[in-house]
C-alpha cells in the first residue's frame, strides 16, 4: 500500500515545488497541497471522522504555512492526530530547531530545498511510525482518532454587553453538571468578568503561565482555582496591562495543556481580538459568536465575522453566532442575522429575562440561577446541543425554550459594563 503524504504549504510556488517533488518518491500518494493552517486541521479532522484508514500517513509541513507559526502546527496537529507521522520541513535545519521540532512532536525535519533522497528518507520513517501507532491503535475509537484531550468551545461577543461571560459561563456549568471533568478559561485579558460572576478572589492568572515553554500538569494545577461548582477556573489577570504578556503561543499551549486534562474547555474571549485569543477560536473545535438581534450588535457580528475571515482565523461557515435577547417584537429575527453574516445559527435563542438574572449577576453568583429561570434552560440546551452535556436542564412547568425562529421570548437590558 503506497505512502499517502498531505503536504501543507502556503506559499504557491513552493506547494508546486514541493508536490512535483513528491510525486517523484517511490510507493506514494500525495494529496493536493492545503494552503493554511486552519484548512490542514479541518482536513485532518474531516478524515478522522471518517476512520483510521482515511488519515494520510505521513504530513509535511512547510515553514511557509500561515497563520500559525510552522512548530505551533506541528504541535497541535501532533497531540491532535497521534496516528499521522509530522515531517517539518525548513532551510534552518540546524541542531535547535531540531530539538524544538521534536519536542513539539515532529517525527523528522528535512531540508530546504528539498533533496529527494533526503526527503524520501524522512518520509518513510515517519511512515514506518504511523503504521506502528496505528497497529497499537487497532481500529480505535473516535477520541483516539482525534488525539487526546477534550473539547474547546470559544465564546466571542460581536461587541461588549451582548452577554459572552454570562453564555460562557453557562455552557462551562451544564458540563459540569453532566458529570464531565470541565474548565472556564477568561481571555478576556484586560477587561475578563469570570471572577466577579462567580464571586472569585484569586491572585493567579493566565498571564502566569505564559513565560512557561512546557506546562506540567503541577504548573497548570497551581494556576487553576477549583470553583465550589468544580469548573476548574484560568482567570483574566487583575493587573489588565499584564494580558499582553499571553502571546498566541502562550494561548494554545495553555489550552492544549487545559484540553488534556478536561472534557470540555470554554473560553470567553470577550468582544476585543488579540493574538491570544485569535489563536484560541481558530484552534477550537467551536466557534461562537454571540450577538443581539439590534442593528448595532448585528453590524459588529458582520465585521467580526468579515476580519476573522481576511485575518484567517476563522471561516464564517464554522462560526456558530448565538443570538441573545431574542423577542418576538424585534424586527431582526435569526434568520436575517444567519443571511447577514453567513455563520450557521444555533438551534435555541436565548430569551430576555433580566429580572431572573439581576440579583445573581449583583451578587456575583451567577452559579446560583434558579433553575426554573428561561435563560438558564436555553443556555444549557445550548450546551446539549454543542455536545457539552448530556441533557438539557428540564423546561419550568408552562414555558417553552425559543427555538431559532419561533417567535416566542422577552426584552433583556444590558447590563452596565456587563458582558
Amino acid at each position: 500500500m503506497p505512502t499517502r503524504i498531505l503536504p501543507a504549504v502556503g506559499d504557491p510556488d513552493a506547494a508546486r515545488a514541493v508536490t512535483a517533488l513528491l510525486g517523484r518518491l517511490p510507493d506514494t500518494e500525495t494529496a493536493p497541497p492545503v494552503p493554511d493552517s486552519a484548512q490542514l486541521v479541518d482536513t485532518l479532522h474531516r478524515l478522522a471522522a471518517e476512520s483510521l484508514d482515511a488519515l494520510p500517513e505521513v504530513v509535511l509541513v512547510h515553514e511557509r504555512i500561515g497563520p500559525v507559526p510552522a512548530l505551533d502546527l506541528v504541535r497541535e496537529v501532533a497531540l491532535r492526530f497521534p496516528a499521522v507521522g509530522v515531517v517539518l520541513a525548513t532551510a534552518d535545519a540546524g541542531p535547535g530547531l531540531l530539538a524544538a521540532a521534536m519536542d513539539a512532536g515532529a517525527r523528522g525535519l528535512v531540508s530546504l530545498p528539498l533533496v529527494p533522497d533526503e526527503l524520501a528518507g524522512r518520509v518513510q520513517a515517519a511512515a514506518q511510525w504511523s503504521a506502528g501507532v496505528r497497529r497499537h491503535l487497532g481500529g480505535g475509537t473516535a477520541e483516539l482518532l482525534a488525539g487526546p484531550g477534550g473539547t474547546v468551545v470559544t465564546v466571542s461577543g460581536a461587541k461588549g454587553g451582548v452577554g459572552t461571560t454570562l453564555t460562557a459561563v453557562h455552557l462551562a456549568l451544564a458540563a459540569r453538571a453532566s458529570g464531565r471533568t470541565a474548565a472556564l478559561v477568561d481571555l478576556d485579558l484586560q477587561s475578563g468578568d469570570v471572577a466577579s460572576y462567580l464571586d472569585v478572589q484569586f491572585r493567579r492568572s493566565a498571564a502566569d503561565l505564559a513565560a512557561i515553554t512546557d506546562i506540567s500538569p503541577r504548573v497548570l494545577q497551581d494556576a487553576l482555582y477549583v470553583h465550589e461548582t468544580g469548573l476548574s477556573l484560568l482567570l483574566a489577570p487583575a493587573e489588565g496591562e499584564r494580558g499582553e504578556e499571553v502571546t498566541d503561543r502562550a494561548a494554545r499551549q495553555i489550552l492544549a495543556a487545559l484540553r488534556g486534562r478536561h472534557d470540555v474547555v470554554v473560553v470567553d474571549c470577550g468582544a476585543r481580538l488579540d493574538s491570544a485569543n485569535a489563536a484560541a477560536v481558530e484552534t477550537a473545535d467551536t466557534a461562537l459568536l454571540v450577538t443581539t438581534p439590534d442593528v448595532l450588535a448585528v453590524r459588529a457580528a458582520k465585521r467580526t465575522v468579515r476580519m476573522w475571515e481576511r485575518l484567517q482565523v476563522r471561516k464564517a461557515e464554522s462560526i456558530v453566532t448565538v443570538v441573545n435577547r431574542h423577542s418576538r417584537a424585534t424586527e431582526i429575527q435569526p434568520p436575517l442575522i444567519q443571511k447577514i453574516t453567513g455563520t450557521r445559527i444555533a438551534g435555541v435563542t436565548v430569551p430576555a429575562a433580566y429580572k431572573e438574572l439581576q440579583a445573581v449577576v449583583d451578587a456575583g453568583r451567577l452559579h446560583e440561577l434558579d433553575a426554573r429561570s428561561t435563560v438558564k434552560q436555553a443556555l444549557w440546551t445550548l450546551a446539549g446541543e454543542l455536545g457539552l452535556a448530556g441533557a438539557a436542564a428540564p423546561a419550568a412547568p408552562g414555558k417553552q425554550l425559543a427555538r431559532t425562529g419561533d417567535r416566542g421570548s422577552l426584552g433583556l437590558r444590558r447590563r452596565t459594563g456587563g458582558r
